[in-house]
């Protein structure tokens, strides 16, 4: 069982994840990041008050696939007693599969932070200390929070509210580069996560325009983090975890993918998807869309894809878009 005084030996063998996305990262997505070199994946971010309410929906979020040995949980919300009370639920629906359980402070999205959730909780340090120890006195498992470098533009709370929650009783933060009111645009600022990693002797883990096994080292290099987490660089490139993990390790980098494995990869998800949940596949659209990117027809094919609707009509659009790559001599270029 892990202790606060083990888990910096955990994240250092876990130095590659996967960011919780909404919409994006279910137990198909998951498979596929591990399958790649990925040390931990994480769930879609679940509302506490939601599961509180036992919303099938929400439930859902939390389903393990069936090659899945661990997956990380993320939990947003702004009650302390309802997020350590859906801690101990997390905790009792996944058992031992269940490796973490992080605090959203970081999401910026106007529909999660105005209702005070997400970013928000950077606004008020003292409460976002009561949500973690809230957290993390109900369950024995490690409780984590992602955070970003503060809330507005202007200033920087990251390092400070660290120590907050370190002292509040944290095992490990994540820090993305941005402000929330930056949202995703412009370049993450790596300073902050140096800055948080010198604040605190718990384990940080870097986040903010990790896109390749270069960037990735170049993080942990100036930044001195323990870990990385990927997120946006993820969609329709599952292989980004293996040239990580291959650049972390001092090994040579992978071949990238060439366009028709690419292509197959998009099929396998799809029906990796349809025996997961049929009426899931209808998230394919946007999945299918990210493999294609970069690639010649990609506004044509991506028109068609969505207008899929079955698992058949994914096929036939994906055999036009290989026939297409094939007619051009692209079916084997890197």
């Amino acid at each position: 069982m892990l202790t606060r005084q083990t888990f910096p030996a955990y994240v250092a063998a876990h130095r590659v994840v996967m960011a919780p996305m909404a919409g994006v990262t279910d137990p198909v997505m998951r498979q596929l990041a591990e399958e790649q070199g990925a040390d931990l994946a994480f769930c879609e971010m679940v509302s506490a008050k939601g599961l509180s309410y036992a919303n099938e929906r929400t439930e859902d979020l939390l389903e393990v696939g069936p090659t899945e040995r661990e997956v990380g949980v993320q939990l947003f919300g702004h009650d302390p007693a309802v997020i350590a009370d859906m801690a101990r639920r997390v905790v009792d629906l996944l058992g031992d599969t269940l490796a973490v359980i992080d605090i959203n402070m970081g999401c910026p999205a106007r529909k999660i932070q105005t209702k005070g959730d997400g970013s928000a909780l950077m606004k008020d340090p003292d409460l976002a200390a009561r949500i973690v120890e809230a957290a993390a006195r109900a369950v024995a498992v490690p409780v984590t929070a992602k955070m970003r470098r503060g809330f507005y533009a202007d200033e920087e709370t990251a390092p400070e509210l660290a120590r907050r929650l370190e002292d509040a009783g944290a095992w490990a933060l994540t820090v993305h580069g941005r402000t929330a009111q930056q949202m995703y645009r412009g370049a993450a600022d790596w300073g902050v996560i140096a800055r948080v990693k010198q604040a605190v002797s718990i384990p940080v883990i870097g986040n903010g325009d990790v896109v390749d096994g270069a960037s990735a080292r170049a993080m942990i290099e100036q930044t001195g983090c323990d870990a990385v987490m990927i997120a946006r660089a993820a969609q329709g490139n599952p292989w980004v975890f293996a040239d990580v993990k291959a650049a972390l390790a001092g090994a040579p980098a992978p071949w990238p993918p060439a366009p028709l494995e690419r292509i197959a990869c998009a099929r396998r998800h799809a029906h990796l998807l349809y025996e997961w949940e049929p009426r899931a596949l209808v998230r394919m659209r946007k999945q299918a869309s990210w493999y294609c990117k970069g690639l010649p027809g990609a506004s044509t094919a991506r028109g068609a894809l969505n207008r899929c609707v079955t698992i058949d009509d994914y096929d036939r659009v994906i055999d036009a878009i290989e026939d297409h790559l094939r007619a051009i001599g692209m079916e084997g270029d890197r």
